[in-house]
This record gives C-alpha cells, structure tokens and sequence, in this order.
C-alpha cells in the first residue's frame, strides 16, 4: 500500500504531512471494502498472476516472510483491479502473447548464465619435457591425444544458453521458471525460486518448489492454482539456471574458481580451465564433494569412444582435481591418428594402436618398430611382431613406428601394367597387361594403327616422368624466385620507386603463374618424320597414356606476326618454314627475330640458330616469334620466359630422352 505515494515528502510543513495522512485513511478504508468484497465470492477476484494484488492480501502476507514477495522489477500486473473476474489483468506485452506461447517449451531462453573465465584468459598449455624430445626425433610437432579438441581456448565447453532441461532435474534457489495461464484467468509471468526454495503467487502464496524434479513442475503449479480457481490451464518453462561455483585444482592448464550452470557437468568444467596442463593427465579427473570420491573420469573414454557414464552433473562447491600426467608414448606413422599418448599401468601396444583408431590401409599390420629408452643404448629399434601386440607392455618414453607397405615400388617385372590407348587406332580403350609388356604388344591389342595414323605425332605420357619434371620445374621455379628477391628488378637507374613497385608486383604476379602450371609428363619419342612405326621394344609402364593424332594439314605461324594463322601444307611439295612466316605477313618491328623457335608435332623444339627456319616444314609444324624486350631488368626476362611456358603447344613440349 506505501508503494502507492513514493513520491511524497516526509520532511516538510504540517499541510503536507496532513495530505499524507488523509491519503493513507483512504487507502486503508479502499483496502477493507475491497477485502469485504472478496469474502462474500464463492470464485476469487482477480488474477493468481497480478502482481499489485500482493500488497491486498493481508492474510497471505502474514503467512509469507518479506524474501517470498516479488520485487518490484518483477512486478508485471495492472495498477488497478478489475471487477471481471475473467477479464485479461495483462496489459500490451503483460499479455500471454504467441510468443510466450512458444518459450514456455522445456528450452532455457538465451538469459541462462555462463560466467567462466573469459577465453583471452586461458592460456595454452607449453610442451613438456617428452613433447620436445619427440619434436627433436621426429624433426616435426606430434600433440598429445586430446588437445586439438581443447585448444584454441576459445571455444566454449559450456552449456549452450538454449538446451533442453532433463525431466529428472530437480529445481533448487536460483532458478528461474516462467508461469502461463490460458482459460478462465489468462497471463504470464515469471519467478524466481528465493532462498528458502519457494516461490510467491497472489492469491495463491507460497509454492514450495525445492527439489521438485523439473517433469512433476507443471503439476505442482497446477495443484496450487487450482486450489482458487478452476477452468485453466498451466504452461511452465525454466527460464533461468542457477550459477554455482566449482573448483578447478591440481594439474589443471588454468586452475581456479568458475561459475558454470547448474546443468553443467565434470567435462564442461574441466574444459572451461582449458584441460589439463603439460604435466596433467587426461586419464584421471576426480570429482570431489563433501571431502568424498563421486566420481573419477577418463577422458579418452570420452574423446575416443564417446563414453559419458562417469561424467557427473555438478554441484555447488565441488572440487575437481586433475592428477599428474602417467606414462607417455609417442605413435608414429601408418595409423589413423599420429599422437602422443598417456597411457595406465597394465596397458598394452594393443591398446595404444586402439586410442589411435587402429592402422591404415597401407600399413604393414604384421609388426611395428619400438624405440625404447631401455634399449637406446644398447639395440636401439625392436621389431616387434603382431602376435606379441597385446603381451607387449608400453612404458614411458616409447616411439612406435608403424611402417606403410602399400607404397613401397615393386619391380618393373612384378607391376600389373595398365595402359590407355586412344586416337587412330581400331580398338581405343584401356588395357591391362603383364608387367614387360611392350608398345608393339599393346597396339596389337587395340587393333593396330589406322590408315590416318600419324605416328610421328604420337604423344606418349607417362606418370613417373610427370613426377620427375614437376620436381624439376618446382626448382626452376624457386631459382627465379630467389633471382626476383635478390636482384634488383632494373638497372636503370632513371626508373621511378613506383615503376620499381610496378615490376615487383608483376614479376610476382608472373611466378604465381609459373606454380599454377603443371607438366603433362609427355615423352618425345625417337620417331623419324616420315616413320611408321612406333618404338615397338619400348617398355610400357602402369598408368601409360599413348595418344596417336591423325595426320595434321597445317603449319601454324603465331606471335608477334602480322597475320598469325595456320597454312595448309601443299602436297609433293617441299616448303621451307620461312617461307609459312613471310605468308604471315613476316614479323612485326618489336619482334625478337633471333629467338624464333619451331615445335614440331612429336613435342621437340628447334631455334632459328639452329637452322629450324630453314628446314622443311613437317606436318603439324608450329612457328612462334617471340616479342622482343630490352634486357634492362630482370623481369624483361622472365617475361621471356612466360612467353614460352604459356603457349599452349610450348606447354606440351618435354625433351626426355627415351632409352629403354
């Protein structure tokens, strides 16, 4: 009733004092009608949900300490009472709106608190002292088992702010709960259960709702409304979890105190101390309460296996102590996950190939190679043998190797050859073929060569030949790169700092260009022009690709020309390449006439020094007239140099020598 007058000074002049005096008589003559009123109703007045009505019911608050009233940010009823008794006491968003409807589902809303240590705070754990000594073996970074899915410190372990409540959890102070009315009395609010476990309803008092499971909510809501009121129904939701505070200690990556919810479990907590430290063990957290053992947790169980059962929800001040680290054990090689494991007295090389997810496709399954610390000074690496996996104790310091047999290389003579040929001849396809098999036994098999074979235009690719010039083209690569950084990109020294800056970023541009091109791995056979006949005692390899064009028509004539174009070859006649590039027009004024070079259909490349304009033109023949450029930088040249590699026939161009 005070709450009505906030406003009015106490301190003032007796005409004021008098006012209040006069206001507080009426109030309290409204306040008794208002109660003779009710006492003549079979049905109560009003709403179980208003707010203001509190401070009407007389008899409820001598039955209800001051902790059990609802504070005044809770308030959400009307200001005044109603006289039907039916009528919505919601006003605007006081109402129980569609949207409400939806919350009152068995999902926290987004208000559920999570207080952890904020993740800038949680700092990695540094390598111990066998992470190091693993490194310095391996000369490469082996983790442990366990700490990819910790770090980085950011990401949140903690209960989502929206997930489902467990029926079987039970509500305790500090939790929120949302109320909704349909029916003969409508609206909605929400409680907070008060220390002594109780929540407050006008009209209704006291509800007393410590340790009521979550499932049975509804019914205990009802039971008390029901008591005033009839033809209703009741919704209810947890809106709110409870805090509680935890312990994090022993060998913990960041020990301390931490504020979880109170649907947190032992993982959620130890997650959000970002694991254990470099010298703690993920095999052995315990949950400690009441100075009593609850529960002791091995988180490979958890990480590898998905096992949760000893994975209990926490309470306000537990203690979770993370013990020291056990034994480690370093797993190289073929397995399907490469780390360094903690492993428990008993526990066998079985087991250690077990948390790796067990061995690859490729991996020699009969045995693996130790190196143990006990054996470092004396035989250094044991092999040991797959029946002896389970018996074979792991101790501290291990390396184990499993080694990979699906890809060691055999012998020609033991490869199951498979080969593709396509083109001109009858029977285009894929052949397998006996390890020696050679090019005149495979063309037999396709039917033999047709009558436009073109066999000097034969392209012949082969895998391990690909390999051998990427490998070859990588250096190049990195030897330009290193030419770009180290020298200076002019050597006139007129040039402006931002034409230097231009040429930086093109020569840039261009090798970037030059790593996105890959070689085909082509062979240029030693075929004769006027040949007919492929090499027939050249052995074949796997994954061979044997390509035989029919016979081209043209000469092709392309760069800085006037006319760059392809010219039919005249039959029975021999014409020289010069005399296609002058049919082109001849070069342009800013062509490099000393760098022209011809490709001839088997992929060999012949310069102008060497004659190539000269000579008779062949079939398939290809003219290219490079542009010329002042050698005043660096990047002139490899501008050169791209000229060449981006041709689309240059490209095709590999001078290996075939000798088998």
């Amino acid at each position: 009733m005070f709450d009505r007058v906030p406003r009015l000074v106490w301190a003032g002049g007796r005409s004021q004092r008098t006012l209040l005096a006069l206001m507080l008589l009426a109030a309290g003559s409204s306040h008794a009608v208002a109660q003779q009123s009710e006492s003549g109703r079979n049905v109560p007045y009003g709403s179980p949900l208003s707010s203001d009505q509190t401070q009407q019911q007389g008899s409820q608050l001598s039955q209800n300490p001051p902790s059990a009233y609802p504070t005044p940010a809770e308030r959400v009823g009307p200001t005044q009472l109603e006289d039907n008794q039916n009528s919505n006491q919601y006003r605007d968003d006081q109402s129980l709106t569609d949207d409400q409807t939806t919350n009152t589902n068995s999902n926290i809303t987004n208000r559920s608190r999570v207080t952890n240590v904020p993740p800038q705070q949680v700092r990695p754990p540094e390598l111990n002292e066998f992470e190091r000594f693993v490194e310095k073996r391996l000369g490469r970074r082996l983790q442990r088992f366990g700490s990819a899915l910790i770090l980085p410190a950011t990401r949140n372990y903690s209960v989502p702010t929206t997930t489902a409540v467990p029926p079987a959890y039970k509500l305790s102070p500090g939790d929120e709960i949302f109320i909704g009315l349909s029916g003969s009395i409508e609206g909605s609010v929400s409680r907070q259960i008060d220390s002594n476990g109780r929540i407050f309803l006008p009209r209704v008092g006291s509800i007393n709702l410590a340790g009521v499971s979550y499932r049975d909510l509804k019914d205990v809501i009802e039971r008390a409304v029901a008591i005033r009121y009839r033809g209703f129904d009741v919704s209810v939701a947890v809106t709110r979890l409870r805090g509680i505070r935890v312990f994090v200690t022993g060998f913990a990556n960041n020990p301390g105190s931490y504020t979880v919810d109170s649907l947190s479990t032992l993982i959620n907590a130890v997650f959000a101390a970002g694991g254990p430290s470099s010298g703690g063990s993920f095999r052995s957290v315990r949950l400690i309460r009441n100075g009593e053992l609850v529960s002791s947790l091995d988180l490979y169980a958890f990480l590898r296996d998905g096992d949760r059962s000893h994975d209990a929800v926490l309470q306000n001040g537990d203690v979770l102590y993370i013990a020291p680290l056990g034994p480690q054990i370093a797993l190289t090689g073929s397995v399907n996950q490469e780390a360094i494991y903690e492993a428990r007295p008993g526990e066998s090389l079985d087991d250690l190939l077990r948390f790796a997810g067990g061995t690859t496709a490729l991996a020699d399954a009969d045995r693996l190679i130790l190196y143990s610390l006990d054996n470092a000074r004396s035989v250094g690496a044991v092999e040991v043998a797959r029946q002896d996996f389970a018996r074979r104790p792991v101790t501290g310091g291990d390396i184990v190797q499993v080694l990979a047999t699906g890809t060691l290389a055999n012998p020609l003579d033991r490869q199951t050859v498979i080969v593709r040929v396509e083109g001109e001849v009858n029977k285009p396809g894929n052949f397998v073929v006996p390890p020696g098999t050679n090019f005149d036994q495979v063309v037999a098999l396709a039917g033999g060569l047709t009558n436009r074979a073109f066999v000097y235009g034969t392209n012949f690719q082969r895998l391990s030949v690909r390999q051998q010039q990427r490998d070859s083209y990588e250096e190049a690569v990195r030897q330009l790169e290193t030419a770009l950084v180290g020298a200076p990109l002019t050597s006139d020294s007129v040039v402006s700092d931002e034409q230097r800056s231009q040429q930086l970023a093109a020569g840039r541009a261009l090798l970037e260009r030059l790593r996105q091109a890959q070689p085909d791995g082509r062979v240029v056979l030693p075929i004769l022009p006027s040949g007919a006949g492929l090499p027939g005692a050249l052995t074949l390899e796997s994954n061979d690709t044997i390509y035989i064009p029919p016979r081209p028509t043209t000469v092709g004539v392309f760069g800085a020309v006037y006319r760059p174009a392809s010219f039919l070859i005249e039959d029975g006649r021999k014409v020289e390449l010069k005399d296609y590039l002058r049919q082109a027009g001849g070069t342009l004024r800013l062509a490099d006439t000393g760098d022209i070079f011809v490709i001839h259909a088997n992929g060999a490349v012949v310069s102008r020094r060497a004659g190539a304009l000269s000579a008779p033109a062949l079939p398939g023949d290809i003219i290219f007239v490079p542009t010329k450029t002042q050698n005043v930088s660096l990047l002139a040249r490899l501008a050169q140099i791209s000229a060449v590699l981006f041709q689309p026939a240059i490209a095709a161009a590999t001078l290996v020598a075939v000798t088998k």
